[in-house]
C-alpha cells in the first residue's frame, strides 16, 4: 500500500503516523492513501477503520494532581486502543512538558494546587504553537459559570468527574477526528499530500531541541528540482503539477527503500519528507547520524530520479540538487539550518556542473559565495536601468574574401566600481533568477537599434547574430518581442540572425519547430550555435528551417594536428552543404586553421586571428559602405 498522509494531527504525532517498517517513526507523516490514490480524511467512509487505527497512535497528555484519576483515565483509554500517554501530576510542569512532548490532545483538570487548570489553559491559548491544541477540561463542578469561563478561555470540550468510560472514549475520539481534519487543511500540501512548509518548520524546531537535549545529530536535506522553471514553461502548469506529484511519489519511495531503513535503524534515527514549496522538497533526519549515513540517504534520493517520468506521451528526465545542513553544527536556530541547506542546494544549481543531480554539505565558504552572488543579483537588476550593459561585436568574415559580413553580439557589463564583469560571472545568475528573459530582450532591441543606426549612416553591417537562452526562447512572447524590436527600429528582418544551441533544439522538438517556423516567417535568419556538441538527430535537423551551422571551437583546436578532428570538421561541412546551409567556424586563431577552412569551402569564420570582440565604434570602422 502506498504511504501518504491520511490526516494531520499536531506536531509530534502528525509525522509519527508514518509507518515505513511496521513500527512508528518519530518524525512527520507520510500517511496512507485509499485505492483511488486520494487522501484519507475523517469523512472517508471506505477507510474509516484505517483512520481510526491511525488516530489511536495520537499522544494524549493528562494533567491532574490525583494519580488515581490519571490511572483510571489511562486504563479506559488503553482499553479503547490508545497507547501513547504523557501524565503530569504537578501542574507547574505542564507547560514545559507540553513544549517537550507536543501532544495531540490535553485532558486538563481545573482544580489543582500551585497552578490552576484555568491558568494552564490561559497559557496554552496564549502560546503561538498551541493556541489551537484541543483541550478537554476535567471538572467535578457542574455549575454554569465554571463551564462558561472555561469556554471563554478556549476549552474545546468538558468531561465531568467521575469520568464515565463510554463518554470519555467518545469525546476523545470525536475531538481527535475534528482536529485531524483541521490539521490536514493546515499542515498538508494539497498537491502532493506531503507535510507542508509550516509543518516542516514546526518539526524542525522540535527536532533541534530534541537533538540538543539527547545529544543527537539532525540533518535537513533541501531537495530542489533542477531547471524546473524551464520544464514548467515547456509542459504547462497542469503537466508540471503532474510531474511534481510523480517526483513526490518517487521521493517517498526512496524513503521506504531497505537501505535507507538500514541506515535509520543502525543510527536509531528517523526521517520525514515534506514539500517546502514550489519545486522544493525537504527531508528531515534525526538520530546518531554521521556524514556517511547522511550521504547514503542523499544518494538514495538522487537515484530515485534515474528513470524518466512519462507525462502525457512525453518522457521527462528530472535531476535534483540536494543541499545538506546538519544541526547543531550548521545552525543554532531553524532559520539558519534551513537557510544553509538552501545555500548548499543553490550552489549546486548555479555551478552548472550538476547535469545528473548531486548533493553537497553546507560550509561557511558557500555562505560567503552566496552573499556575493546575492549582491551581484541586486546590482544586475539595476544594471539594466542604469545603462551599464552594452554590446560588443565579434566580427564575422567571409572565408574566401576575408571581408566583414556581420558580427555576433556579445553582452558586456561595465560596472561603475568593479569595471568590466566577465559574462561567465553574471550570465548564470541571470539564468537562475529569470533575469535572462529581460536582458535577452534588451540585447535584441539594442542590436536592432544599432543596426538602424549603421544603415542610416550608409554602412553595410551585414547580419547581426544574437544568442538566445532556453528561457528566453520558451517565453510565450518571444516571437512577438522580436517582431516588435524590428518594427520599432525600422530594420529589415534579414539583418537579424537568432543563434540557438543544439541542446535547446532537442528539447520538446515539436514546440521548437513551430517557433522556428514563426521566426522564419518574419524573415529572421536562424543558426545553430556550438554544432556537434548536442548529438542531434540528422533526420530532425533536416526538418528544421535552419540557415546556418556554427562549428564549435573545440573541433577547430586540433584540426591541423589530429586526423580525427579534421575528419569531424569535414563531415560537418559536407552535411551542412548537402542541406543547403551555410557554415561558420568559431574560434579561428591560426593561419593554418583558416587555410583548412578555405580548402574545404567553409563559408565564414570568426576568431582572434582577425579580431577579438570590440565595442560598437571600433566595429563601425570595419564596415564597408552600403552598395549604391
Amino acid at each position: 500500500m502506498s504511504l501518504r498522509p491520511p490526516k494531520a494531527f499536531s506536531f509530534r504525532s502528525i509525522w509519527s503516523l508514518t509507518d515505513w517498517s511496521g513500527d512508528t517513526v518519530a518524525i512527520p507523516p507520510q500517511g496512507r492513501m485509499n485505492t483511488q490514490d486520494q487522501p484519507v480524511t475523517p469523512d472517508s467512509g471506505a477507510t474509516r477503520s484505517e483512520l481510526w487505527s491511525a488516530m489511536k497512535r495520537a499522544t494524549i497528555m493528562m494533567v491532574d494532581d490525583e494519580p488515581i484519576t490519571l490511572e483510571i483515565i489511562q486504563m479506559f483509554l488503553e482499553d479503547a486502543g490508545y497507547t501513547h500517554f504523557v501524565n503530569v501530576t504537578d501542574a507547574r510542569e505542564a507547560i514545559d512538558t507540553l513544549e517537550r512532548e507536543r501532544p495531540d490532545i490535553v485532558l486538563l483538570d481545573l482544580l489543582m494546587p500551585h497552578v490552576s487548570g484555568f491558568d494552564i489553559l490561559q497559557e496554552i491559548r496564549n502560546h503561538e504553537r498551541f493556541e489551537h491544541l484541543p483541550v478537554v477540561v476535567l471538572t467535578s463542578s457542574s455549575d454554569a459559570p465554571t463551564k462558561l469561563k472555561a469556554l471563554e478561555m478556549g476549552a474545546t470540550d468538558f468531561l465531568a468527574k467521575p469520568v464515565d468510560e463510554s463518554e470519555l472514549v467518545l469525546r476523545v475520539r470525536n475531538t481527535l477526528a475534528a482536529k485531524a481534519y483541521q490539521d490536514r487543511l493546515t499542515y498538508i500540501d494539497r498537491l502532493t499530500g506531503l507535510p507542508n512548509r509550516q509543518m516542516l518548520l514546526d518539526r524542525l524546531d522540535w527536532a533541534m531541541k530534541h537533538a540538543q537535549r539527547y545529544a543527537q545529530t539532525g540533518a535537513l536535506l533541501q531537495i530542489d528540482i533542477d531547471r524546473f522553471r524551464e520544464i514548467k514553461e515547456a509542459l504547462g502548469p497542469s503537466r508540471a503539477d503532474a510531474l511534481l506529484k510523480g517526483i513526490s511519489t518517487r521521493l517517498e519511495g526512496a524513503c521506504r527503500e531497505s537501505d535507507l531503513l538500514n541506515v535509520l535503524s543502525e543510527t536509531e534515527s528517523s526521517a520525514g519528507l515534506a514539500r517546502w514549496g514550489g519545486e522544493e522538497f525537504s527531508l528531515l533526519l534525526l538520530g546518531q547520524l554521521n556524514p556517511d549515513s547522511i550521504a547514503r540517504i542523499a544518494c538514495r534520493v538522487l537515484k530515485a530520479m534515474d528513470e524518466p517520468f512519462v507525462i502525457g506521451e512525453q518522457e521527462i528526465f528530472a535531476s535534483l540538487s540536494v543541499g545538506i545542513a546538519t544541526f547543531p553544527d550548521d545552525g543554532a536556530d531553524i532559520d539558519a539550518v534551513q537557510h544553509n541547506a538552501a545555500i548548499a542546494a543553490r550552489s549546486l544549481q548555479s555551478s552548472q556542473a550538476n547535469p545528473h543531480g548531486a548533493f553537497q554539505f553546507y560550509c561557511k565558504e558557500l555562505n560567503a559565495r552566496t552573499l556575493t552572488r546575492l549582491d551581484m543579483e541586486s546590482e544586475l537588476r539595476r544594471a539594466l536601468n542604469r545603462g551599464e550593459l552594452e554590446l560588443h561585436y565579434q566580427p564575422k568574415y567571409a572565408v574566401d574574401s576575408e571581408s566583414v559580413i556581420g558580427a555576433e553580439c556579445l553582452l558586456r557589463w561595465q560596472h561603475p566600481e568593479r569595471g568590466q564583469i566577465p559574462p561567465a560571472d553574471f550570465i548564470p545568475i541571470a539564468e537562475e533568477t529569470g533575469l535572462i528573459v529581460d536582458i535577452g530582450q534588451w540585447v535584441i532591441d539594442d542590436a536592432c537599434r544599432q543596426l538602424a543606426q549603421w544603415l542610416a549612416a550608409g554602412l553595410s553591417p551585414g547580419q547581426l547574430a544574437v544568442n538566445v537562452s532556453a528561457q528566453q526562447f520558451r517565453h510565450r512572447d518571444f516571437v512577438s518581442s522580436v517582431a516588435d524590436a524590428l518594427t520599432r527600429h525600422g530594420v529589415a528582418a534579414r539583418h537579424l540572425k537568432i543563434e540557438l544551441t543544439e541542446s535547446l533544439l532537442m528539447r520538446d522538438p515539436q514546440a521548437v519547430a513551430a517557433m522556428l517556423t514563426e521566426l522564419r516567417a518574419l524573415g529572421v535568419q536562424l543558426s545553430i550555435d556550438d554544432f556537434g556538441t548536442g548529438y542531434s538527430s540528422l533526420a530532425y535537423l533536416s526538418a528544421l528551417p535552419i540557415d546556418e551551422l556554427k562549428i564549435d571551437r573545440s573541433f577547430l583546436t586540433h584540426v591541423e594536428s589530429r586526423r580525427e578532428s579534421a575528419a569531424i570538421v569535414r563531415a560537418i561541412l559536407a552535411l551542412a552543404h548537402s542541406l543547403e546551409m551555410n557554415v561558420v567556424a568559431e574560434g579561428v586563431e591560426t593561419a593554418g586553421q583558416l587555410d583548412f577552412l578555405k580548402a574545404h569551402q567553409c563559408n565564414a569564420f570568426q576568431g582572434f586571428l582577425f579580431s577579438r570582440p570590440i565595442p560598437a565604434p571600433d566595429f563601425t570602422a570595419l564596415l564597408p559602405p552600403a552598395a549604391p
